[in-house]
């Protein structure tokens, strides 16, 4: 309700809100509903940098 007219018009806002009247009321699953907010709270920010999880495969010699 605190949202400006034109962010609450935009679609992610739009999405969001579906989502979680549809929740409420026991038409949709509630993870719907949160993964929308986020995705709503998040728009427009660049994605974090992840650091690489997996170590460097270490290089064996085949001694035959």
């Amino acid at each position: 309700m605190k949202l400006p007219k034109a962010e609450q018009a935009k679609r992610h806002w739009q999405t969001a809100a579906e989502a979680v009247l549809a929740a409420a009321e026991d038409r949709g699953p509630m993870m719907h509903a949160h993964i929308g907010m986020l995705q709503a709270l998040n728009q427009g920010k660049p994605a974090p940098d992840q650091p690489q999880r997996r170590k460097a495969a270490k290089a064996y010699k085949i001694v035959r």
